[in-house]
């Protein structure tokens, strides 16, 4: 087992690893930029490192200096959480260059499965449905436009280096075809540096719903069963649940056994998602593997009472998984919540909290790194707290959330608290009857006067 791990991230997240390694006897290492000096996750780990300056890319990107971080502290791990380094092949490559355990997905299997159109050459190769379209990049537009014919309008352009719906365009006529190609390859162009495209049917009234796998060093996997994170904005999840409102048994046996193949089929090791696209029919396919910890990963653990982070490292320390695949016996909700104003189209709000006040009681849990006294930077991404709400039954997962949510205060800062308190009380969230589309039509209330 390890002696000491190296956290190469920020915030909640980091925070979240340094408890199970506090729980698990494991020494840890924060590193942290100069905005960051303040947070909780500087104060609870064993040990801290100044990284550099405010800019993630002269800090929490700079794989030079967390290395050096990692070797001056003589920590034999490295746990890179989500975002920043989590999902890069060559930060993978060069912790095992340096005797270091990366604890996460292998540099082969990063590249394999980080480039969504290899990804989808591998997942169809396993057996797991795919989404019709290119096999691989689009060479040019004229077979770009020969494709569309083929697969049939309406359909959607992707950048193969894509995320967070950058370089994505859908098209639902053949006379836009050509400015969604141009505006797609060079929104792709500046945003990754790779203008390479492909093409899928566009699913109509999809539902994004994932599957939570674990893999271990003998080729073995099995799954943690689904969320849905179909309530999104921008393609960025706001809220995530499970079990999925739209799930049936059956879907659940078929998704899960796909996500087990296709985990065991790569030899996968860790935790990871395979992320699928749910049409109204029921039909699913595969739309992308994150080989990482997700951010909504606490609804999980809350329904089958297993600790995801502490698996991802007795797997990295080459123990076998169980191989058993579960199925929630509760029901969990997590409201993201951001320093965003909902009432100004969720502009960023940085600042100081002046008051905070934290929901609790049963069923209630809360991640967060933010205090009364901490200011919010406008250097990195605007979460600032998970609020997970964990019950028997949907209902009074809503319930406990509504009632959670009017608890929660946090002064000095605007926060999307208010954007979630009326999604709990939306009819048609309430019924579950929401799909990837949902914050098209959604429309906030006035603000209450103060």
């Amino acid at each position: 087992m390890f002696k000491k791990i190296l956290i190469a991230n920020r915030g909640e997240i980091a925070l979240r690893i340094i408890r199970t390694c506090r729980e698990m006897g494991i020494k840890s290492v924060a590193v942290y930029s100069k905005a960051d000096e303040e947070s909780l996750h500087v104060r609870f780990a064993d040990e801290a490192v100044c990284i550099g300056p405010a800019a993630s890319n002269l800090s929490y990107l700079k794989m030079s200096n967390i290395i050096a971080a990692a070797e001056i502290t003589n920590a034999d791990a490295i746990h890179p959480g989500y975002g920043f380094l989590s999902e890069n092949a060559k930060f993978s490559k060069i912790c095992h260059e340096h005797g270091i355990k990366f604890i996460g997905a292998s540099p082969e299997m990063i590249e394999r499965m980080g480039d969504k159109a290899s990804a989808k050459a591998t997942m169809k190769a396993a057996g797991v449905p795919t989404v019709p379209g290119s096999d691989g990049i689009i060479e040019d537009f004229k077979q770009c436009e020969k494709l569309a014919e083929e697969v049939g309008y309406p359909v959607m352009l992707k950048a193969t280096a894509g995320g967070g719906g950058k370089g994505m365009r859908a098209v639902w006529k053949k006379e836009d075809l050509k400015k969604a190609w141009d505006s797609a390859r060079q929104e792709a162009a500046a945003s990754f540096g790779n203008d390479g495209m492909y093409m899928e049917k566009l699913i109509e009234e999809p539902r994004h719903i994932e599957i939570q796998i674990v893999g271990d060093s003998t080729g073995k996997a099995c799954h943690l069963s689904e969320r849905d994170c179909s309530v999104q904005r921008r393609h960025q999840k706001l809220t995530e649940e499970t079990p999925s409102p739209f799930m049936t048994k059956k879907l659940r046996t078929d998704m899960g056994n796909a996500a087990v193949k296709a985990a065991e089929y790569i030899k996968y090791e860790g935790a990871g998602t395979i992320e699928f696209l749910v049409d109204k029919h029921r039909n699913f396919y595969f739309m992308e593997m994150n080989t990482r910890i997700q951010v909504e990963h606490p609804i999980t653990e809350q329904v089958i009472d297993y600790d995801l982070i502490r698996e991802q490292i007795l797997v990295a320390a080459g123990i076998p998984i169980s191989g058993k695949n579960y199925t929630p016996q509760l029901h969990s909700i997590e409201c993201r919540i951001n320093a965003e104003d909902p009432y100004n189209d969720f502009r960023p709000s940085p600042g100081k909290i002046t008051v905070l006040h934290a929901p609790g009681g049963h069923g209630v849990r809360l991640d967060t790194h933010v205090y009364a006294g901490y200011t919010i930077v406008p250097y990195y991404d605007s979460m600032i707290a998970k609020l997970i709400t964990t019950a028997q039954t949907r209902e009074e997962a809503i319930s406990k959330m509504k009632r959670a949510l009017d608890e929660f205060v946090i002064e000095g800062i605007k926060t999307t608290i208010p954007f979630h308190r009326q999604l709990m009380d939306d009819p048609d969230y309430v019924a579950g009857n929401y799909t990837t589309a949902f914050m098209n039509d959604f429309k906030m209330n006035e603000p209450e006067e103060e």
